[in-house]
């Protein structure tokens, strides 16, 4: 009796972790079953003018084909290389902002402006400046990647420290605690879950940040938004759309490791999602 009530428990949690599997991947494959069927449609019904939108098989061809995979690969790593390091540094600003912010009304209303500007100046406008500022290579696509992924985690890191609770903060204080010892030892481990959320905004948008500035800065090493550039202008859709497909993927990739990253740091107290 005592041994079936020991492993009774496992088929339970094997099923519980079968049935959360299917939940997680059957609705987006669903989706992407359904986008994929749509193309073939769509394809067939375009006739002479099918090289609009190519057949999906003929788009996922083109990521081993020798002709093309070896540009789209290497390209890939150049974007992955700039959107990571523009995230990295985004991370880094937008988190001692929010906490410079925090640390006084005075501070927050004299700089939180400016963020918002940060995040509604259109990136096209400004890309020559940047050009000017910063060269046409690596260095200026980096600064697009942190324009546009820097707000998030400004915004989020200054939501999760301002979102402590009260009768904690009184807590700290009744104990003699200092300003710096309350923000290391409360208000950043309760801010841990909306940073993370900040870090998997901006990591999407790191790689949107990347893409555009490969897109407008041409010189040196050509990444994904250069290559599609060059595939749009001279009309090859199927590597056109492999690049974006690609492009697509990394940034799913690179939001799906922060979310894993997010989940292994603040999990085991807090649903991630």
């Amino acid at each position: 009796m005592s041994t079936e009530n020991v492993t009774s428990p496992a088929p339970s949690r094997t099923s519980k972790a079968a049935k959360s599997g299917l939940r997680t991947w059957v609705p987006p494959l669903t989706i992407a079953a359904l986008l994929v069927a749509v193309a073939y449609i769509a394809n067939a019904m375009l006739g002479k003018r099918s090289f609009l939108l190519p057949a999906p098989h003929e788009v996922i061809t083109k990521l081993w084909d020798p002709t093309s995979a070896p540009d789209i690969w290497v390209a890939m790593w150049r974007t992955t290389v700039v959107s990571l390091t523009g995230l990295l540094i985004a991370i880094v600003v937008g988190v001692l902002w929010a906490i410079v912010m925090h640390q006084t009304g005075w501070m927050e209303r004299a700089l939180f402006p400016y963020a918002v500007m940060l995040q509604a100046i259109p990136i096209l406008a400004i890309t020559p400046l940047i050009g000017f500022w910063f060269g046409y290579d690596f260095t200026a696509r980096v600064v697009v990647c942190v324009i546009i992924a820097l707000f998030p985690m400004v915004s989020n890191t200054l939501f999760g420290l301002q979102s402590v609770d009260r009768g904690m903060r009184e807590l700290f204080k009744l104990q003699g605690a200092t300003q710096s010892i309350v923000l290391s030892k409360l208000e950043m481990p309760a801010a841990l879950p909306a940073i993370f959320a900040g870090m998997r905004i901006s990591a999407g948008l790191s790689v949107v940040g990347a893409i555009v500035g490969e897109f407008f800065f041409q010189r040196g090493t050509p990444g994904i938004g250069s290559l599609i550039n060059k595939y749009s202008a001279r009309l090859l859709s199927e590597e056109l759309f492999a690049s974006v497909l690609v492009a697509s993927l990394l940034g799913v990739v690179i939001f799906l490791i922060f979310g894993w990253i997010g989940n292994r740091a603040v999990g085991k107290w807090y649903d991630f999602g």
